[in-house]
């Protein structure tokens, strides 16, 4: 099928002019040559425009379809609330469903394709999904953005600066005398938790810092993760005086276990997560945090599916504006002396 940029190649003009022809923008200033050259590509090359992708933009009836594994998660409803709302300013519906496995996520994909319900998708894959596995999910479906997860397939996919994330927290740390720090990650299959090591890993070197894989940990993202990791961690009679946990969740996890280990946050170990999610200020003490930008993350992914199914342009984004924030609370201090 022939898609608007293959016309712009063939015509040698940009995607936008290509549009704005093809639509006879009344607006558009451009020479009587350039315009019949579009026109001859577009005949020549049987270009038919995307009659779903125009009602997306003018239809309070055309819809697109959001999946993801887990909707109670905070950091999610964030996401969530950014694709709401830009999809109400450009007057499209939006079916939230969950799937945390593969295979409910193929049922509820085709769900949506045999019965029209959604013109396009944006998608959060399970964790631990492989790429074949992936391919397989989406295969004959809709236009389909990823977010916030596999950064290694054919699809447009926008997502965050994990490693710029981790990499900020370690330089917090730093700032405070810390040099014996842990690392509570994601699943070895996650690849937001690979993201978020590699900066780990990187962000040590940098400092000439041995990584030490007595204090590494790739368990998960729940609160029994975090719960799971920092004991694990803490096991060993020299454990670190810091740590960074790799999602919100796990934090609160790991922040309690050490309380019931009896030791002190940040007396005896500072502790900062990735992502800043509302309970992060209400625990005690108030967690320091990273703030990523995930509303923004959602509306964006709206502006790229409506692109792509206009231009058939395949967009790969590490979304850095805005960039990731450091927002320092209680939980972090000075290294112990000795």
């Amino acid at each position: 099928m022939t898609k608007l940029v293959d016309v712009a190649n063939a015509a040698d003009v940009s995607i936008s002019v290509v549009s704005r022809i093809l639509n006879e923008d009344p607006s558009l200033r451009v020479a009587a040559k350039t315009r019949e050259r579009v026109l001859a590509a577009a005949k020549e090359l049987r270009y038919q425009p995307n009659h779903a992708a125009r009602a997306l933009r003018l239809s309070k009836n055309s819809a697109i379809a959001l999946l993801t594994p887990d909707y109670a998660n905070a950091i999610f409803s964030e996401i969530a609330r950014g694709v709401e709302e830009e999809a109400d300013i450009r007057n499209l519906s939006v079916l939230i469903n969950r799937a945390n496995a593969v295979e409910s996520a193929d049922g509820w994909l085709r769900r949506i394709v045999e019965e029209g319900r959604a013109d396009g998708i944006i998608l959060q894959a399970p964790d631990g999904v492989t790429k074949e596995g992936l391919e397989k999910l989406i295969s004959g479906t809709l236009p389909i953005i990823l977010i916030n997860s596999r950064d290694d397939s054919k699809l447009s996919h926008i997502i965050f600066d994990d490693a710029g994330a981790v990499e900020l927290a370690l330089e917090h740390l730093f700032s405070l005398g810390h040099k014996k720090i842990g690392f509570l990650g994601g699943e070895v299959s996650s690849p937001t938790g690979a993201r978020r090591f590699a900066g780990f890993v990187s962000g040590m070197k940098r400092k000439k810092l041995a990584v030490n894989l007595e204090w590494v940990t790739r368990i998960g993202y729940t609160g029994v993760d975090g719960r799971k990791a920092v004991s694990q961690i803490l096991n060993h009679p020299n454990h670190p005086t810091a740590v960074i946990v790799a999602n919100a969740n796990a934090a609160l996890g790991a922040l309690a276990q050490i309380h019931t280990l009896g030791l002190r946050v940040p007396e005896d170990i500072s502790l900062v997560s990735i992502h800043d999610i509302w309970f992060a200020d209400a625990t005690w003490p108030p967690i320091t945090a990273v703030k990523m930008p995930n509303y923004e993350l959602g509306k964006l992914a709206i502006g790229m599916l409506l692109k792509q199914m206009e231009t058939g342009i395949i967009e790969k984004i590490i979304l850095t504006n805005p960039p990731n924030q450091l927002v320092v609370r209680s939980s972090t201090a000075k290294a112990p002396i000795g």
